[in-house]
């Protein structure tokens, strides 16, 4: 049985599926990636071989940070490997409709308040809230998806639903 106020919430976020990303994205986690790689990993194995030839390691401050660092640059490589294995690469200026609102969008809109603001639809690698970078799982990117300019739509917050309506939308 739903109560009377779940009536008008949102869908749940998509779970499991795709992850998408921005080309810039997926190049900055590439570039991260390949840092940690060929830079950091390699200068830390270097200092953690000079430090376990320096005799007890129990008490090497040296060995035990650089296998620490060593264990965490491991477990970031893996994840960033899986990761950009997994992921969708969408280039938002290949959208045929660029009238309507779809990943990759940069959306102006008003609220209620007469608060304008900016948005980007990206994938939820690329999150910059305060340069006004959301996920396209967000409740704003949710509730602006398939908008055209000059609609109105429901954006639920904490504080209860709230009226935006749609400025702009571009394509960069």
């Amino acid at each position: 049985m739903r109560l009377p106020e779940e009536e008008d919430a949102p869908p749940p976020p998509p779970s499991g599926g795709k992850h998408y990303i921005t080309p810039a994205g997926y190049a900055r986690l590439r570039d991260e990636y390949q840092q940690l790689f060929s830079v950091e990993r390699p200068a830390v194995v270097e200092v953690v071989s000079w430090a376990a030839g320096n005799g007890d390691r129990s008490e090497n401050g040296d060995y035990l940070y650089g296998k620490k660092r060593l264990r965490e640059i491991d477990r970031r490589l893996r994840f960033l490997g899986r990761r950009l294995r997994d992921l969708t690469v969408v280039d938002p200026r290949q959208q045929p409709d660029k009238t309507r609102t779809f990943f990759g969008a940069s959306v102006t809109y008003v609220d209620e308040a007469d608060k304008e603001r900016t948005v980007t639809i990206v994938g939820e690698d690329e999150v910059d809230p305060a340069n006004g970078l959301v996920s396209f799982v967000s409740p704003v990117a949710r509730a602006l998806m398939r908008t055209r300019v000059g609609d109105t739509v429901t954006l639920h917050t904490p504080r209860g639903p709230q009226e935006i309506e749609v400025l702009a939308i571009r394509y960069d």
